[in-house]
């Protein structure tokens, strides 16, 4: 059996030591603190991406000609026409009084309105960093619940389509917010 004796560590080497360990911690704390800051850069930048995605969808959907009280007049009055022609016994009175309810009711201004406000508050969360994880997290519910009933509002091919490409955008959008703290 062999018996290695202890070497014995002057206080002078020890403080060197530990002086290393920690100048080694503090670079590896300064390291991840940059990859850090880095990174949310970077996810800022795309989620700033989707934001504009989200604005652009949005302003379409706005923009859309289907919207115009006149097209909408207009094919109500055609769906009205249709029901009249059938020959069943219909109220008009009541028919249209239904119509102007339903035209109302697919109207998608709240929704738009509240796509453009919940993007400006996305901005504005972005330019603030730090944690915000949770708050865009809360914010991308809302985004998808937007576009949800602006899907189920819709009364046009164009604008249907609009809101399944904001879904896409919004679900985009999400999977990059898990990615914060």
């Amino acid at each position: 059996m062999l018996d290695a004796p202890e070497a014995a560590e002057s206080e002078e080497a020890r403080a060197e030591l530990d002086a290393a360990i920690l100048a080694t911690l503090d670079a590896a704390l300064a390291s991840l603190e940059t990859a850090r800051r880095d990174e949310g850069a970077a996810l800022g930048e795309l989620l700033l991406g989707h934001l504009g995605a989200i604005q652009s969808l949005t302003e379409r959907a706005e923009a859309d000609p289907s919207r115009e009280p006149t097209a909408i007049r207009a094919r109500l009055a055609e769906q009205v026409k249709a029901l009249l022609e059938t020959g069943a016994p219909l109220d008009e009175a009541r028919l249209h009084m239904e119509a102007a309810f339903l035209a109302t009711k697919a109207d998608i201004r709240e929704e738009i309105d509240r796509l453009k406000t919940h993007v400006a508050s996305g901005r504005a969360l972005i330019a603030q960093g730090g944690p915000i994880g949770r708050k865009l997290d809360f914010l991308s519910q809302e985004f998808n619940r937007e576009s949800n009933t602006l899907c189920s509002k819709s009364n046009a091919a164009a604008v249907t389509a609009i809101g399944l490409e904001l879904k896409s955008v919004v679900d985009q959008f999400r999977e990059q917010v898990q990615n914060l703290e």
